[in-house]
């Protein structure tokens, strides 16, 4: 098993900091901007996957890019991984509910269950946890701050008040 690295991205909304092997990515989250040490951590090249993300994130915030091709290695129980599945169909620009992911992945009455999952997303962005409002429209729980996923929403060309 390849040796896990990490790299920081700065983006326009904060540093995220992305952790991976070969085996894919495993984490991108945002930190403090005080918290990236060094550009890349380990030593050698890094490994494709976590250089495709660097790339695929630059693409995202030139506006070049709606959707993400990179290999991911996510870690969380079945359920989780369900609800991380059902996010990525979520479309670049389009939004969704707590409820309409419950019933997508067959547990209609758990909604608090996506709300833990997408409180879990170890990818932000990447599997678009951004992406979910809560059913009266409104903007709700997002790791990153709310301010945060008002900005990507914004950013993908989401008019918030027709939420």
């Amino acid at each position: 098993m390849s040796e896990a690295r990490v790299v920081y991205y700065e983006s326009p909304i904060g540093f995220l900091e992305i952790k991976g092997s070969e085996a894919g990515v495993s984490a991108v989250e945002f930190v403090d901007a005080r918290g990236p040490r060094s550009g890349r951590g380990g030593k050698g090249p890094l490994p494709a996957a976590l250089a495709d993300c660097l790339a695929q994130l630059e693409e995202y915030f030139l506006g070049d890019r709606r959707t993400f091709s990179v290999k991911l290695d996510l870690r969380g129980t079945d359920f989780q991984k369900k609800v991380w599945k059902e996010l990525r169909s979520v479309g670049f620009g389009k939004t969704t509910t707590y409820k309409a992911i419950a019933r997508a992945v067959g547990n209609p009455a758990g909604t608090r269950a996506v709300g833990g999952a997408n409180h879990r997303n170890p990818v932000s962005i990447i599997v678009p946890c951004h992406r979910v409002v809560g059913s009266d429209g409104r903007l709700t729980g997002y790791g990153g701050g709310l301010w945060r996923k008002d900005w990507l929403l914004r950013h993908e060309g989401h008019d918030l008040s027709t939420i």
